[in-house]
């Protein structure tokens, strides 16, 4: 196994690591929309989501991935009447169209409207 870490994604903010590599595969921590260069999250699930998935890239680039090798995202959304919107930004990102679960939770970390996570090819 290795960890993976990058100053292009926001550290982690609990025990966690941004990410490992482990048998061929790179497994990416939930990504929130927390710019890395000065810790603010834009407004709206549109730029939310964006960051989160410039986030979500930064680790697998750091790892030797990419969107093209990522095989399953699940996603969680502060409220299921963004997953449209949402969708609209995810697709320009994730053009394989990787397996992908994608849920509404009662709150997340830092009050953020989405948050990714992906496991993808080493």
């Amino acid at each position: 196994m290795k960890v993976i870490a990058t100053e292009k994604a926001p550290g982690a903010i609990g025990p966690y690591s941004q990410g490992f590599i482990a048998g061929g595969f790179v497994y990416t921590s939930g990504q929130i929309p927390v710019n890395p260069a000065d810790g603010t999250v834009p407004e709206g699930i549109a730029a939310q989501t964006e960051q989160s998935c410039k986030n979500v890239g930064a680790i697998l680039e750091a790892a030797g991935s990419g969107y093209d090798k990522v095989i399953k995202t699940t996603c969680f959304l502060a409220d299921i009447a963004d997953f449209a919107a949402f969708n609209e930004v995810y697709a320009k990102y994730f053009i394989s169209k990787p397996a992908r679960s994608c849920v509404a939770v009662r709150d997340l970390p830092k009050g953020v409207l989405c948050e990714i996570e992906a496991v993808a090819e080493a």
